[in-house]
């Protein structure tokens, strides 16, 4: 019982932010984003991105081939016993 009555205060400090001020990183964001080094914006974030964009590149082609696969499997005739 003390827990719930305790919780009004718990949210009011975890919500509050005046105790610790975030810098805005977003201008250092956009720096690189838009530095004009020849990559394409979804890898400019680092080797995260690009691990990401190759995963996703892969899904989506293997995706495709197995789509394609069953469609012509689909399309064949069946073979009579």
């Amino acid at each position: 019982m003390r827990i719930l009555m305790n919780l009004p205060i718990v949210a009011r400090r975890a919500f509050s932010t005046t105790p610790k001020q975030l810098k805005n990183k977003v201008p250092e964001h956009q720096k690189v984003f838009q530095a004009d080094n020849g990559l394409p914006v979804h890898i400019k974030g680092g080797t995260t991105d690009v691990l990401l964009y190759r995963f996703t590149m892969g899904i989506t082609l293997a995706g495709t081939a197995l789509s394609l696969y069953w469609l012509l499997f689909a399309c064949l005739p069946r073979k009579k016993a």
